[in-house]
């Protein structure tokens, strides 16, 4: 059946050997030679360079297939080798993409049930603020059908019945680490928006372990109805009694508007006897009228008035009452005009803001009314341009340029303000703010603001008038015994900051305070072991009870005060090693300076009392 050895020319079949040669599953394999009657001979093409020539059948294949299995078995050009690899390719692919969907679909099913999705919606509903009608629209459903493989979002009912649930374990669990703090401070505040009052009250305490900062939000309520004074003092009253904390709470902090001020003037148990004029009056005091009813038997913490406000009052009113009377009243207010034109294109043109960060390389802040801090920023940000970048941009935004002398006191009163803006931040954190940081403070803002009176070309006089200023709002905090005890028991400051004549009566008020410290409270740094253990004649030979002395109690007081007081670290791990002024740390620190906690609280305003999300529905 092999012809070998055959000189055959090469040419194509004709008729009947033609037509069954086309037919062939292996034709692309094989060159047609000659014609033999019932059988034909043909070139194995996969055997070349080598001339193999093959009888076979004109009607069967058999002979060509046996020499493809024998001679060119698993050669990857054979028509079979091909099909046979793209089907199992083929199949291989739509085996994998079956495992991979079964294997998506397990994971789905252990990972993602039904609760955990209720629970991921629910976060995502209440951490966001979104409406709760969200639940409804089909977009959400058709994600989370998606997502999940066919799981269903949860309706609005058992929205409404997780968060009824979701409130009262927060609540519960928020009593439980409540019930084992001694010391509690609260903040309290009013807002107005969208034409309604609406009432914050937020949490604060220090973990005696870990010595942390933790707060808690306790309340945001409308105030509906007349509110009065009592109204006031009867929402901060159920608070602290709804979550058991009205023993223990050091003070409230609010701001100084009137309406807390009187509030805490009338209801505070000790409150101080003040006729001074309380001076700021927010917004919302319009709402505040009448007189407290006689028979009501309400009981009020101290009051703690916002050391953030404070700053926040001197340097608007004070120092606006200084410069308005100062001899650089109309260079300041030319300036400043100049300043708030800039923000003014920024804030409302979109090619106003482009320009500034074209120009400038950076978004100019915008500052708010209220904040003036903020404001302070945005000043910085103008002066930081170089006068070829400011040139500029009071062309692009066709405002009047700035004078070479305006810039000169814009930079003058970001240099002079800066300790104030600073002290400001300082007093606005949460974390690692505590009462005894004010008092140090404001001492440091006075020195930083003398230090600049003598180099000061137009705010000499305007930094006096804000030094009278802060001995005068800040007289009570520097007559306040526990803002003085506060400040001591800070391993920051110790007694540094005091004179070093007052420092001696300073430790004997530590330690006539710290001897009235409930010894349960008191964790000793090297707590004897367990008396019942004998592990050497030392624990064995005893001589009855030693009964200790007043005096001798009293001179390890003393001692452990005046440790701690020459002491240097300023850590607060360093408490740890004092007991006893770790336990007046915990009482006099646990209050905030500020009520920026509150405020935070407040931001949310937008979310969380505007109509989208229809809590009556």
């Amino acid at each position: 059946m092999i012809a070998s050895g055959m000189d055959v020319d090469h040419h194509e079949p004709v008729g009947e050997t033609k037509s069954a040669m086309h037919t062939w599953r292996y034709r692309h394999h094989f060159t047609y030679k000659a014609d033999q009657g019932k059988n034909i001979i043909v070139q194995c093409n996969l055997c070349l360079p080598r001339v193999n020539l093959l009888s076979t059948s004109k009607t069967s294949t058999s002979n060509l297939k046996k020499h493809l299995d024998r001679t060119h078995l698993g050669c990857e050009a054979r028509p079979d080798a091909k099909r046979g690899r793209k089907k199992e390719e083929h199949n291989g692919e739509e085996s994998r993409h079956c495992q991979l969907k079964k294997l998506k679909a397990e994971i789905i099913s252990k990972c993602m049930t039904q609760a955990k999705t209720d629970d991921l919606i629910f976060n995502f509903i209440v951490e966001d603020c979104q409406s709760f009608y969200v639940l409804e629209q089909p977009g959400f459903r058709k994600l989370i059908a998606g997502l999940t493989e066919g799981l269903k979002s949860m309706d609005r009912v058992t929205l409404f019945t997780k968060v009824d649930q979701g409130f009262s374990r927060m609540r519960e669990d928020l009593m439980a680490k409540l019930s084992n703090i001694q010391y509690v401070c609260t903040t309290a505040d009013i807002w107005t928006a969208h034409n309604r009052s609406f009432f914050g009250m937020t949490c604060h305490w220090i973990d005696p372990d870990s010595l942390e900062r933790k707060s808690a939000a306790l309340g945001f309520a409308r105030l509906q109805g007349r509110i009065t004074y009592d109204t006031i003092a009867g929402r901060i009253h159920d608070i602290h009694v709804a979550y058991n904390i009205e023993s223990k709470v050091q003070t409230t902090v609010t701001d100084n508007g009137s309406p807390f001020m009187s509030v805490f003037k009338e209801f505070a148990m000790d409150s101080p006897e003040s006729d001074d004029d309380i001076g700021f009056y927010e917004n919302v005091s319009a709402v505040l009228e009448g007189e407290p009813e006689q028979d009501m038997l309400l009981f009020l913490p101290t009051v703690q008035r916002c050391a953030s406000h404070t700053l926040e009052l001197i340097v608007t009113e004070d120092f606006w009452q200084a410069v308005s009377q100062g001899p650089m009243c109309q260079l300041h207010y030319s300036a400043m005009a100049k300043v708030y034109a800039i923000w003014s294109k920024c804030h409302h043109l979109q090619v106003g803001m482009d320009a500034a960060e074209e120009i400038g390389k950076m978004a100019l802040v915008v500052p708010a009314v209220i904040r003036w801090n903020v404001e302070y920023c945005a000043v910085q940000k103008i002066v930081s341009l170089t006068e070829r970048e400011l040139t500029e941009l009071c062309a692009r935004l066709e405002v009047p340029r700035m004078q070479p002398e305006e810039m000169a006191f814009l930079k003058e009163y970001v240099t002079v303000f800066h300790p104030l803006a600073f002290a400001l931040e300082l007093f606005q954190a949460e974390q690692k703010c505590y009462l005894g940081l004010v008092i140090p403070t404001v001492l440091s803002l006075k020195n930083k603001l003398n230090e600049q009176k003598d180099a000061a070309n137009y705010f000499g006089e305007v930094i006096n008038a804000i030094v009278v200023a802060i001995d005068v709002r800040f007289q009570e905090l520097f007559a306040s015994t526990e803002a003085k005890f506060a400040t001591a028991t800070t391993p920051q400051f110790r007694l540094w900051w005091l004179a070093a004549s007052e420092r001696e009566d300073m430790c004997t008020l530590l330690a006539t305070e710290a001897s009235q410290v409930d010894p349960s409270n008191v964790t000793e740094t090297n707590p004897s072991r367990n008396l019942s253990t004998i592990e050497s004649e030392d624990d064995f030979f005893s001589y009855g009870p030693v009964k200790p002395a007043i005096q001798i109690e009293q001179r390890g007081v003393m001692e452990e005060i005046r440790k701690y007081v020459e002491g240097t670290g300023k850590s607060l791990e360093c408490l740890q090693d004092f007991p006893r002024v770790k336990q007046l740390f915990l009482k006099y620190n646990t209050t905030l300076p500020s009520t920026a906690p509150v405020q935070r609280l407040f931001s949310q305003k937008g979310n969380l009392v505007t109509s989208q999300r229809k809590l009556s529905d």
